[in-house]
């Protein structure tokens, strides 16, 4: 690794010049540290800039955003000692040396201000724990105190001090280190990983919010499936995702077995990975299956059946996001529609795909219809390379019908016409259950192509419907 190359490259930006230039001015030593330095010597494009400043990070901030001729924007963060500064596309965050140390009951440290050394010290793993100097006298000279480069040659992951301690303290860099190695596809250091086997009861004290942080960092890697092995293999899920460990296994009764729902839902997460980096979108894909094992049957005619979990599975969506602290919006109820969706086209792509059949699709998806297709053709797993294929087969044929209804019927959005307030308007309801049943009936006529979605058209179908349920127009009343 010619890192000497990549650092003198780099230090040739003028914001560089910029800041060692304050600090000399200043009489202070700073430091570009973390994950830009490390990112650097991978040649990983990275905007975000730390510095550390032996010395007041706010104030240095606040000198070095005048010395920008305040052609920049300054934000400070005084609760915390920190300051950052955005200039073009350029992300740079102060702080001053400091040292921490940790309360049993509690991840947060307590601060003081340190030297550099102190500073070394705090910091999680080595390959984090570079710093390059920006002061003129040393301009560029890299200090390494835990041999960061060398784990970087060895795609290694190790904590800059006794793993023991170092996740004692911060149960969360437990969680990063993985994130870490997902994302630099690195493997963890063998001590390191059994350390955080031994203290993952630990991540209790860790705010759920910080926690799904850093999950959604792992399910936005290239290859998501290793962050969940290693949370399996190491403890951790079964404390965070215990919806997702019960996947796990194979049961095999009378010669018939099922699959690993657990390695599944991994391989449609990494293949939808090829597809979208949306993040809701993989997490349907994490989802899709949830409910297997709360569905799980057997009997010697079938064998094994699931029947059922993509309602089920629809319904503890909520549940899990609420527990897991994700937002309760429209992104919790995209992932339950993908989820109670997911088999629909795949089912229609075992069939002759009818245009009323494609078109109750269309309209049940609305607009997430081409992410619901995403999903199924990420779903489709096998070891048998040709029924693959001719499921993937099948499903383009789906979405094709798919475009061509929406071009010929405009469908995509589509509503039907008549509403629940019509009914409510027009008739005399005594059962509120029968608003929806009339509404029902009307819906399936307009989508099976029997009548237009028209009001006065569907008026008509719908007093015949309220007729057989002993339902009248008010103006009979």
């Amino acid at each position: 690794m010619c890192y000497l190359c990549a650092v003198q490259s780099a230090l040739e930006n003028p914001i560089f010049k910029l800041i060692g230039k304050t600090a000399d001015r200043l009489d202070l030593r700073a430091y570009v540290v973390g994950g830009f330095v490390r990112d650097l010597l991978l040649q990983r494009e990275n905007k975000d800039i730390d510095i550390v400043v032996v010395g007041n990070g706010v104030e240095f901030a606040q000198a070095v955003a005048k010395d920008f001729d305040n052609d920049c924007s300054l934000s400070v963060f005084r609760n915390f000692g920190t300051a950052q500064i955005k200039f073009d596309d350029w992300i740079i965050e102060f702080i001053g040396a400091r040292k921490e140390s940790y309360r049993r009951d509690s991840r947060k440290p307590i601060v003081e201000d340190g030297t550099l050394e102190d500073d070394q010290n705090r910091r999680d793993f080595t390959i984090n724990s570079m710093y390059l100097s920006l002061n003129c006298d040393n301009y560029g000279e890299l200090y390494d105190p835990f041999n960061g480069i060398q784990d970087l040659q060895n795609m290694v992951i190790k904590t800059c001090a006794d793993p023991q301690i170092t996740f004692d303290d911060d149960p969360l860099r437990m969680l990063r280190g993985i994130r870490f190695a997902t994302r630099l596809n690195f493997r963890i250091d063998v001590q390191t990983f059994e350390a955080i086997k031994a203290n993952v009861s630990r991540i209790e004290i860790v705010s759920q919010e910080r926690i799904s942080d850093e999950i959604n960092g792992m399910i936005m890697c290239e290859k998501p499936s290793r962050a969940f092995e290693m949370m399996s293999n190491t403890g951790l899920l079964d404390i965070l995702f215990p919806e997702m460990m019960l996947l796990h296994g194979v049961e095999t009764r009378n010669g018939k077995s099922h699959k690993d729902n657990f390695f599944h839902t991994l391989q449609v997460l990494d293949n939808i990975c090829q597809f979208t980096d949306n993040l809701w979108l993989r997490w349907a894909a994490i989802l899709h299956d949830i409910a297997k094992p709360a569905t799980k049957r057997f009997d010697n005619q079938h064998g094994w059946t699931f029947h059922g979990h993509e309602d089920k599975g629809s319904r503890m969506v909520k549940g899990i996001f609420r527990r897991m602290r994700l937002p309760l919006d429209d992104k919790m109820r995209y992932v339950s529609k993908l989820v109670l969706l997911h088999l629909r086209p795949i089912v229609l792509s075992q069939e002759i795909v009818t245009d009323s059949a494609v078109r109750r699709l269309i309209v049940d998806a609305g607009e997430h219809v081409t992410d619901l297709v995403t999903l199924c053709r990420a779903d489709i797993t096998s070891k048998n390379e040709a029924k693959v294929e001719k499921h993937l087969k099948n499903l383009v044929k789906v979405q094709e019908k798919i475009n061509e209804v929406i071009s010929k019927d405009e469908l995509r959005n589509w509503q039907p016409v008549l509403t629940g307030n019509h009914i409510k308007t027009y008739f005399q309801i005594r059962d509120p259950q029968h608003i929806g049943m009339i509404k029902e009936a009307v819906r399936e006529m307009i989508l099976d192509g029997q009548i237009a979605n028209e009001l006065d058209v569907a008026m008509e179908r719908a007093i015949a419907v309220a007729k057989d349920l002993g339902v009248f127009p008010k103006s009979q009343g």
